[in-house]
């Protein structure tokens, strides 16, 4: 799962950063609205965590003109505004997907996001399946050759990447981006030791290769 915190208070934006990322979200960070805007355009996010007063654009017009997108992702406002006719004019007349006021309990927010993340924007996307492989995007299982395979929310989120290519090497920097977020060390070793811990769990070790200078792909 992929987060947006667009936050201009930036010892809360990085608070609640690392707690989501600690969920196993990825998580990018944005400190203005029009930053936000720009990075949600570039980004496909499965949810914004959106403050209402942004610098440079509010969050209210972020809101509005995201919302003018065929496919915006969900929008959870969270903003010190908490009085019933705050809420109410951000749901209704902005268009957010939902509201929460500071202060806030963090096992709220994590659950509200999660929540966000589950409402299919559209139709349900179709299952995958390649090199004996079938993985189910909406109900989030994996078979390999009718074995149920369980994964981690990154093991999942890797697997899919490579299927989606099929057959195609998918590079290092595409999976740091998708997989893992802006944080995360590029020099780091957790996208190799994530692929190793997947090939242990598909039960095939040569299913996954990978190509020097190309990245991972997946073998028939």
């Amino acid at each position: 799962m992929r987060v947006l915190v667009a936050e201009d208070h930036r010892i809360l934006a990085r608070t609640v950063a690392t707690g989501l990322r600690r969920q196993t979200m990825a998580v990018d960070i944005a400190h203005a609205g029009d930053e936000a805007e720009r990075m949600c355009l570039l980004t496909d996010y499965d949810v914004l965590v959106l403050d209402r007063d942004l610098p440079v654009m509010s969050g209210d017009d972020v809101c509005r003109r995201l919302r003018e997108l065929v496919d915006p992702p969900p929008i959870l406002m969270l903003t010190a505004a908490g009085e019933v006719e705050d809420k109410v004019y951000g749901l209704t007349t902005l268009g957010a997907d939902d509201y929460l006021a500071k202060p806030f309990d963090f096992a709220e927010l994590v659950a509200r996001v999660r929540t966000l993340s589950r409402r299919p924007p559209g139709p349900a996307p179709a299952g995958l399946e390649y090199a004996g492989i079938a993985l189910d995007p909406a109900r989030r299982t994996v078979r390999v050759h009718g074995r149920t395979v369980e994964l981690t929310a990154r093991e999942f989120e890797v697997l899919h990447l490579l299927l989606r290519a099929r057959g195609a090497p998918v590079d290092h920097g595409t999976l740091v981006r998708t997989v893992w977020d802006e944080h995360l060390d590029p020099r780091t070793s957790a996208v190799r030791a994530t692929v190793s811990r997947l090939r242990g769990k598909l039960g095939d070790p040569g299913l996954i290769t990978a190509d020097t200078g190309q990245g991972y792909r997946l073998c028939d």
